[in-house]
């Protein structure tokens, strides 16, 4: 029993404090009823130490019994002394006494980074936190201002910190055997010692909180009172509801861009005051809005644009100036003027805008329609934002800037005339080109079926090759990929595949119409793409080529919600070589309900869709935020026109599909963040299609049948489905896929389906520095829908048979790339061959039920 409580107290984190000192190990807050108790936790000054998913303080703790301070002082000494020798050895040679002070430097910062803060292990883990009663009285004071912001004028915080009196296991066990008893501790000179674990307890008394009673506003300009009187009903406030300051400032900013959308260029918030008054009835509060003008003499002054001009080309040869003579002031920085340079030779008038380069090489046509000034207008904050974003969204300039210039001896009178007069800006569009060419040369491997290969890819992106603002960008690739046996019971005797693809992609910056379009459309930065493309993949047992079509038309609601409606999509599919062993197989699968035989036939398919995509995220998913995508597509309508011509001799399938994928993402702190997905599709045939098959002689024959083509199925399984399978290997429903040679299970042939439901949900989390952690479980299944195939493939709500998979994962997080290891395990398997279907006891006993390993770029969902 001595053995057990020597190493309990080896293991106790006690020992890395010093004399005196405290380790706070809870933090608890009592009484939050109606305030946000996550903002009161995260005013604490101090936090204990983090415990989930890892135990920081035990790894700092780990690392700190191999840390030796003075080892380290010694080795700092020892690298000091070695380089100055090697330096003094390298005379006046100056590239290598350059080198050698370089990695001296780097060599001694390592060593003070582990002397400041620990070796690596400790760095990976956290330091005791060392209660501070200090610390603990200014987060009272802290969460008392914040809960006074928030309308509980009459909130009270008080702080405890109590040592801990739950016994630990080793005392809990002398305790109950009668070897130890109660008895206080004491210290060497017998004064009872405090417990050296504490609990911080925040009791807090909201008390009723002030409720907004009225809203009343002082306003001497009468044309700023006129304006804010039309926008009324967009305030925040609202009488009724609980005061708050956070609003209270949102409001302000809402006031400040109403008025700036309105013409008024000088207007700041400075201007904006709100009273409250809570001298009134009890647990009620009066605010007031008051919007002081510039100066007792003067109000407000509206501006409208006199002239707008950009320039095209400015820093390519110097920022220059538009207008000669002209001195250009920045928005919001009064008295700052710009450069005065040169003037542009080559200027144009487009639709009232003014163009100047020294030679255009835009279509000031196209470019008219981005910009959403025009003289005339009074000055508007939103318009300024979104002429800078649809000229972005162009990707044609590295920077685009709109300034104003206050025209001299313009009105002198205010808003509040009986005529208000109206000072004047000239806008200049200052737009620096990119370059015209971009290339891009990518080199990487993928890891499939547990085999490498290296691919290559080339990208050269042109700008405005025909003077419209278009981008052509033009693609190769080339590459190896391992690959699992498409079909169990197949030759085994392929492990690479050669794949080379080439991508040709033409993007307009407006909708390519046979009439005319609306200047209207141009907020929504509407674009047409042109893309053909063409995939060759040669495999032992087939080669196969796909060419495909889209024309496309884009444009966005707003910077998360965008539109993409294909009018034309075209694919034409020709498997130009198959073995006749794999042939044999595709048609014993094909009797058995399968279609996979149908990706090797000579195929044409057209198609139209239409997406909607929400996504209010950003690359490294760092928000409180949503991701919605809709997609609908018809295919075969067509048919009908050449079905029977003498030239064609395609198969054409007639089908309907639609996928949905919701994904939601919460930030619970800081750095962590709980996400969960739902993905759905379905897809059916339309009508009886004529279909190629072939009979065991390998003869054609013709038969009609309800066809989807392959590549329209939906399929589960792999690093962004449910990473406990292989990629399109999990499936159909509760049916079992085997082998008919030897009945065994076949896990090696897809598995497509007509319904797919699947879903994910992940806990994400720091580790160290840029490496993240995360746990996450998915769930799903695809399923048939028609008659005729194995009943219990099929959809049934009797015989769901959703699969279940869990697993941890690693992220490497660049910023600019993230590159992510996911190992998952399967848990409910719905296919299992000997009836037991929760399979996590066989994840060490049996192979096919092992860890399934997923590499990948980016997040799975």
């Amino acid at each position: 029993m001595v053995l057990p409580g020597l190493l309990l107290a080896a293991c106790s984190p006690i020992r890395l404090l010093r004399p005196g000192q405290r380790l706070l190990s809870k933090l608890e807050i009592k009484g939050v009823d109606q305030a946000d108790e996550e903002r009161l936790r995260a005013l604490a000054q101090q936090k204990p130490n983090t415990n989930w998913p890892l135990p920081k303080l035990a790894i700092y703790q780990l690392g700190y019994t191999f840390y030796d301070s003075t080892k380290i002082q010694k080795k700092m000494e020892r690298i000091r002394t070695t380089y100055n020798k090697r330096m003094e050895e390298a005379g006046t040679d100056s590239a290598k006494l350059g080198r050698l002070l370089a990695r001296r430097e780097r060599l001694i910062k390592r060593k003070q980074l582990a002397l400041d803060k620990g070796n690596a292990i400790m760095r990976l883990g956290e330091p005791p936190v060392v209660y501070n009663p200090a610390l603990t009285q200014r987060t009272v004071e802290q969460m008392t201002t914040f809960l006074h912001s928030e309308g509980f004028f009459r909130a009270q915080v008080q702080a405890t910190d109590t040592a801990r009196t739950k016994r630990g296991l080793w005392r809990g066990f002398l305790y109950g055997v009668g070897l130890r008893n109660e008895r206080p501790r004491r210290d060497s000179t017998g004064a009872i010692r405090p417990h050296r674990r504490v609990t911080v307890t925040y009791t807090i008394n909201e008390n009723r909180p002030f409720l907004i009673s009225r809203l009343t506003q002082t306003i001497p300009d009468s044309g700023v009172a006129q304006v804010l009187r039309q926008h009324q009903r967009e305030t925040l406030l609202r009488t009724g509801e609980r005061y708050q300051e956070s609003l209270i400032g949102q409001e302000r900013v809402r006031l400040e861009t109403v008025l700036k959308n309105a013409g008024y260029y000088d207007f700041r918030q400075q201007y904006i005051t709100l009273e409250a008054d809570t001298s009134f009835t009890p647990f009620t509060v009066r605010l007031r809005t008051l919007i002081a003008n510039p100066s007792e003499e003067s109000g407000h002054r509206k501006y409208s644009l006199r002239q707008v001009s950009m320039v095209t080309d400015a820093g390519t040869l110097g920022t220059l100036n538009p207008l000669p003579g002209d001195t250009v002031r920045r928005a919001g920085q009064p008295g700052a003027p710009l450069p005065r340079l040169s003037i542009r030779t080559d200027t144009t008038l487009t639709d009232s805008v003014h163009f100047a380069a020294f030679k255009q090489k835009f279509s000031t046509k196209l470019l008219a329609r981005k910009i959403s000034l025009r003289p005339g207008q009074l000055y508007s904050l939103q318009r300024t934002q979104q002429t800078q974003r649809l000229l972005a969204d162009l990707d044609m300039f590295r920077f685009n800037t709109v300034s104003y210039r206050k025209v001299e001896g313009s009105a002198s009178a205010d808003s509040s005339a009986t005529v208000p007069n109206t000072g004047q800006l000239d806008a200049i569009i200052s737009a620096t080109p990119l370059e015209k060419f971009q290339e891009t040369t990518e080199f990487g491997g993928t890891f499939v079926a547990n085999i490498p290969g290296p691919f290559i890819n080339l990208r050269l992106k042109t700008r405005n090759p025909f003077g419209g603002a278009e981008v052509l960008e033009v693609g190769v690739r080339a590459g190896l990929e391992g690959q699992f046996n498409p079909v169990g019971g197949a030759p085994n005797t392929d492990t690479y595949s050669v794949q080379f693809g080439a991508t040709a992609a033409l993007v307009l910056p407006q909708f390519l119409l046979p009439f005319r379009s609306s200047r209207f459309l141009s907020r929504y930065n509407p674009k047409t793409r042109f893309t053909l493309s063409e995939t060759y993949v040669n495999r032992t047992l087939f080669t196969r080529t796909n060419l495909e079509f889209t024309y496309d038309y884009i444009w966005q609601k707003s910077a998360f919600h965008q539109y993409v409606f294909s009018p034309v999509v075209i694919n034409v599919i020709n498997a130009a070589r198959v073995s006749d062993a794999y042939r044999k197989r595709l048609y014993e699968l094909r009797d058995e309900g399968f279609p996979l035989y149908r990706s090797f036939v000579e195929l044409y398919e057209p198609s139209m869709a239409f997406t909607s995509l929400y996504n209010s995220n950003d690359f490294n998913q760092t928000r409180n935020a949503q991701y919605f995508r809709v997609t609908a597509e018809v295919g075969g309508l067509t048919r009908n026109l050449y079905k029977d011509a003498s030239w064609f001799n395609l198969d054409v399938y007639q089908f309907a599909r639609l996928s949905v994928d919701y994904r939601r993402y919460y930030r619970l702190t800081p750095r962590t963040y709980f996400a969960y997905r739902l993905n759905g599709g379905v897809v059916s045939a339309l009508a009886y299609s004529e279909v190629t098959s072939t009979d065991s002689n390998n003869v054609e024959f013709k038969e009609y049948k309800r066809a989807v083509p392959y590549d329209k199925y939906f399929f589960a399984g792999g690093g962004s489905s449910v990473r406990a399978w292989q990629p399109r290997r999990l499936g159909t429903g509760s049916y079992a896929t085997r082998i008919a040679a030897t009945g065994e299970r076949d896990r090696l042939t897809e598995q497509p389906g007509e319904l797919l439901l699947e879903g994910s949900v992940e806990y994400r989390f720091p580790v160290y520095s840029f490496v993240k952690g995360a746990v996450f479980t998915d769930f799903g299944n695809v399923w048939t829908l028609q008659a005729g195939g194995q009943e219990a493939a099929r959809f049934s709500l009797s015989n769901l048979g959703v699969a279940v998979g869990s697993g941890v994962g690693i992220r490497f997080d660049f910023s600019f790339l993230i590159l992510r290891l996911d190992m998952a395990a399967k848990v409910y398997d719905p296919t299992a061959l000997d009836g037991r279907r929760w399979v996590l006891d066989k994840l060490y006993t049996e192979r096919n039920y092992g860890l399934a390993f997923n590499l990948g770029i980016g997040y799975p969902f």
